[in-house]
């Protein structure tokens, strides 16, 4: 992730200029980039996780006609807001004539150059950002330590011996520190390609299991109380949004150009992505309705030995993934704020390892604290994804666009109040209930 750029020592100037002769793209010096099929492969990692698997809990929270109608909605916003969040970076560059300039410096520049009443948050507003996206992407990789053991459970408690699932957790210690050692996105690159094949082999086998047999579809609810929705909407941002990952894999590209243009990286993936999790959710939730668990994965029959190898599958996807989320929590942490305060430039690489294992022991042990998959899922899709995803973007473009003017009749400035709206409304009122379920669970 590492563009040869040196932004954090640079002061930019708060009045914005236009520069149309300065292409940022023509100007970024990245080391080790990836290719668009490296990007692509990378892309569907990051965005088909254990989410994915959760999308048949979530249609039982919103019933299956609202399920399908309120996750393209999302995913539609979602995507929306990725276009217009890159879609500022590369203006503020521009106007800077920098090549790059991460999420939270461009919110800090944004808020320099947008109305003056919001000009009095930027300096707050880098740290605000990188400590949202660091906690986002540890949220992950917390989820991802209860998914993998909950799958090496279900296998042991058949063939071995029955432990309670934190034994589990203990013995994923050290290969999580193993991959998450890996501090280069071109070498995961391999194992993300390894995992969408075993990804795509693995939801084969889930369709076959949740499309046979299936009940009358009249046993299931079309429309669910709209107090379940909360659930539903942390459920479904969680699943569809890496945020961090996605712009980290933008910033890596050899050719980022080709990410967001209209038939580009992020549009096609994104097609995908949707058309999977409504698939997914659709059925699932008519195979199981309200039983529908945490990850389709534990619905599946246990005893059988097709049903185990895809659990064993993604176990090892979700353990690739573990390294690519972890990624952005270990650079923000590390190359933004710990890194400057070694002198001894021999011992860097040292150090950053033992921080990363500080990382890995640190999400071992938030996951001991909630092993409820589904409530965790929700809670870090509620609290951290509507504000990154849809708040965080949606001021930046009003920023952006202050001094330009945001269209006929301020169109841009009605859909990004709109967009705020949503995302304070859906973020306050999913982390309150995900909250009260985390609460009620463990009392």
């Amino acid at each position: 992730m590492q563009a040869d750029i040196k932004n954090e020592s640079m002061v930019y100037p708060t009045k914005p200029t236009i520069s149309d002769d300065y292409d940022p793209h023509k100007h970024r010096n990245v080391k080790n980039p990836t290719n668009n099929w490296q990007t692509f492969a990378h892309f569907l990692k990051a965005s088909i996780g254990t989410g994915v698997l959760a999308m048949p809990s979530a249609f039982a929270h919103a019933g299956y006609v609202n399920g399908i109608i309120l996750t393209l909605i999302i995913g539609g916003l979602a995507l929306y807001c990725l276009h217009i969040l890159i879609s500022c970076m590369y203006l503020l560059c521009k106007r800077q004539r920098v090549p790059y300039v991460s999420f939270s410096e461009a919110m800090k520049l944004g808020l320099q150059q947008g109305p003056p009443f919001l000009r009095c948050l930027a300096p707050i507003a880098t740290p605000f950002v990188d400590g949202f996206l660091a906690f986002y992407h540890f949220g992950i990789c917390c989820v991802y330590v209860v998914f993998i053991a909950e799958s090496i459970k279900q296998l042991f408690d058949e063939y071995v011996v029955v432990w309670d699932v934190r034994l589990h957790m203990c013995l994923l210690i050290v290969p999580l520190l193993l991959i998450f050692s890996i501090r280069n996105l071109k070498l995961l690159a391999p194992f993300s390609s390894a995992a969408n094949l075993l990804l795509f082999v693995g939801f084969g086998i889930v369709l076959y299991y949740i499309c046979t047999d299936l009940p009358p579809l009249s046993e299931r609810e079309a429309f669910e109380d709209y107090k379940k929705f909360p659930t539903f909407f942390g459920t479904v941002l969680f699943a569809l949004e890496a945020v961090g990952v996605i712009l980290a894999i933008e910033e890596n590209m050899a050719t980022p150009r080709a990410y967001v243009t209209p038939c580009g990286i992020m549009n096609w993936g994104m097609a995908i992505v949707l058309s999977l999790y409504v698939f997914l959710g659709f059925f699932g939730y008519w195979k199981y309705g309200d039983e529908a668990l945490g990850s389709v994965t534990l619905n599946i029959p246990q005893t059988e030995v097709m049903a185990q190898v895809v659990k064993i599958f993604f176990a090892i996807t979700t353990y690739i993934s573990y390294a690519l989320q972890g990624y952005v929590t270990a650079h923000i942490l590390w190359s933004k704020y710990l890194s400057k305060r070694i002198k001894d430039i021999s011992k860097h690489t040292l150090y950053e390892l033992l921080f990363r294992a500080v990382i890995v022991l640190l999400t071992f042990l938030c996951a001991i604290a909630i092993p409820d998959l589904s409530l965790f899922l929700s809670l870090v899709g509620s609290f951290c994804l509507s504000i990154l995803g849809l708040i965080f973007p949606a001021l930046l473009q009003i920023c952006v666009q202050y001094e330009q003017g945001y269209g006929p009749f301020h169109i841009r400035l009605v859909i990004n109040m709109l967009l705020l709206i949503f995302g304070f409304f859906g973020g306050i009122v999913g982390t309150y209930v995900s909250i009260v379920d985390i609460v009620e669970a463990l009392s």
